[in-house]
């Protein structure tokens, strides 16, 4: 009788024999799981920090994302007013004078909420002249807090276009167009210098693009304006919101022109209103 492979002691051999085959690649598949839960676990800024943890992660400046998930912490620790955050004061004034914008621009923020600290006050008074303009924008709305008006012409250049110039002589190369919404570090254009070599133009700020004044294929020399941007409506609301509490009445006409404006949201022109109104009240 021929043997049709169909025994099922064949069959059970065979089987009991695979089985140890495939042990090592669900240890791998276990693993890579693991691994993927553990990488998403440690840069998750939601996860809660040690102060000893806290404190490492704010000197470990070669790893961005530690320092920010530090500084994250300490926001959510101030907000709760716990005190403990002083002990990490002298860090954080250590990185407002740091090379990374990242680091400068947060803390000055950070910096907002405690604003019994002369420490701080004297860092973001520094800031104001940062090369940055969203270093020193946050610096500005920052000292608002400590009822300082010193950032007002920072805050007042928050509600008017932001010129973006040519980092160099060349021609213009960019698809850009005039209402496209950017965010900070956007690729706004590339401009091909005359020994072939290329610069490019990042915008340091989010916004939306008001005015191209350089068309692409266009020459254009060393600080001549390409385009100019809108701030975007946070950044709006954040410098309406400042003026209410440090803004004059030569402000007026700026605050007026966003509370008539058709062109923005519902939520600026009531800022706007309610802005103006308070100028109105602290100047009679």
């Amino acid at each position: 009788m021929a043997d049709n492979g169909n025994h099922p002691e064949i069959r059970v051999a065979e089987a009991r024999r695979r089985v140890p085959g495939s042990g090592p690649i669900l240890l791998l598949a276990a693993l890579f799981v693991a691994a993927t839960f553990l990488a998403w676990y440690f840069s998750w800024f939601g996860r809660e920090l040690s102060n000893a943890d806290i404190s490492k992660y704010l000197a470990d400046e070669k790893n961005p994302r530690h320092v920010q998930h530090a500084l994250l912490q300490i926001e959510q620790r101030m907000e709760r007013g716990d005190p403990s955050v002083k002990n990490w004061y002298p860090q954080l004034i250590a990185l407002s004078d740091n090379p990374e914008t990242e680091y400068r621009l947060t803390v000055a923020w950070l910096m907002g909420f405690d604003n019994s600290s002369q420490e701080f006050h004297n860092a973001l008074l520094k800031l104001l002249a940062d090369q940055e303009p969203i270093v020193r924008r946050n610096a500005a709305l920052a000292l608002v807090r400590f009822n300082d008006a010193s950032g007002r012409e920072e805050i007042i250049s928050m509600l008017k276009p932001y010129s973006l110039k040519a980092p160099a002589d060349g021609v213009i190369a960019s698809s850009m167009k005039e209402g496209t919404n950017v965010t900070r570090r956007t690729l706004m254009a590339r401009i091909q210098q005359p020994d072939g070599k290329v610069v490019e133009l990042r915008s340091p700020l989010p916004g939306r693009i008001n005015k191209i004044a350089k068309a692409n294929g266009s020459q254009v020399t060393r600080d001549e304006e390409v385009m100019n941007l809108n701030s975007d409506e946070q950044s709006v609301w954040e410098a309406l919101r400042a003026l209410s509490i440090v803004g004059t009445a030569d402000n007026l006409p700026l605050v007026q022109s966003y509370a008539n404006s058709t062109e923005v949201s519902p939520r600026i022109k009531e800022q706007a209103s309610l802005t103006g109104q308070a100028i109105h009240s602290s100047h009679k």
